[in-house]
């Protein structure tokens, strides 16, 4: 009997079907973070925050990579008509700078319901509990950014900001993980932290130019431009098309003209915007 239920066992455990996904598969960047520059590692100041982030994976995580199609999203699509945000060039003792301007929300774009409903699905798997909130964003980063003597580590918090005004933040969740994979973000795959501040924390739907070619998508803290996922041929940049701090030196559209320049890139990989600053970034806080 005991060898008749053991060989029926075996047989549900064979008949049962692997687990489908659809679309392409990610690696995860669970445990990707260095103290050093390293391709397709974060360069991470601390290795955590303070939060939990999701308490439960979803289904569009097996093993070591994961599913961006089968991702579910925060329910709701909310407009911001109070949104605001401007970029201006100003000059101050013969130094040309950046002025950042904004509220923090998404102008032109949607978030999702926050803090997320027990009854959106999403629930099952992230429970935040944040608010959207107007959160002031105030900068000057330089206009002509130059390369640093060496590389620095990003933060936790906005390591730059997108051009529809929403704060950009690096590839972790609170917990130290791959936050686009294990966190549940909305449809413009963002979401607010425990001060209200919606972010991103890689390439964005709503992004304008996000599908561009070479085209600029936001700035980061050092000054250099954050461009879209494509090159200027049309392709889809890979980590290993990238230096270890996530860009590349070419020539695309800078202050409204063809300049060859550093610049970071947007990609589908891990750690997705910045991995580490290139230039020197500004303090924000």
């Amino acid at each position: 009997m005991h060898r008749i239920l053991v060989a029926c066992a075996l047989f549900a455990m064979a008949a049962t079907p692997a687990l489908a996904h659809t679309g392409t598969r990610e690696p995860l960047g669970d445990g990707k973070i260095s103290s050093t520059p390293r391709v397709g590692y974060l360069m991470s100041c601390p290795t955590r925050g303070s939060g939990r982030g999701a308490f439960r994976d979803g289904p569009w995580i097996d093993g070591k990579y994961w599913y961006p199609g089968d991702k579910i999203s925060v329910e709701g699509h909310i407009s911001w008509s109070s949104a605001r945000f401007s970029v201006s060039t100003v000059t101050r003792n013969g130094t040309s700078w950046r002025k950042i301007s904004g509220n923090g929300l998404p102008v032109k774009a949607t978030t999702g319901r926050f803090p997320i409903s027990s009854s959106d699905p999403a629930y099952n798997y992230d429970r935040n509990p944040n608010s959207v909130r107007s959160v002031r964003i105030n900068m000057m980063v330089p206009a002509d950014p130059k390369k640093a003597a060496s590389a620095s580590c990003v933060p936790m918090g906005m390591i730059g900001v997108a051009l529809d005004g929403v704060a950009i933040f690096n590839a972790i969740d609170a917990g130290g993980r791959d936050a686009p994979a294990h966190e549940v973000q909305d449809s413009c795959h963002g979401h607010p932290e425990r001060s209200g501040e919606y972010h991103y924390h890689g390439p964005s739907p709503c992004m304008p130019g996000i599908n561009g070619k070479a085209q600029l998508v936001g700035y980061a803290l050092d000054g250099f431009g954050i461009y879209s996922l494509r090159d200027a041929k049309g392709h889809l940049m890979t980590d290993a098309k990238l230096d270890a701090c996530h860009g590349t030196t070419s020539t695309v559209m800078w202050n409204g003209k063809p300049t060859r320049i550093y610049h970071y890139v947007m990609t589908d990989e891990y750690p997705y915007s910045i991995g580490c600053f290139r230039g020197t970034p500004i303090r924000t806080r």
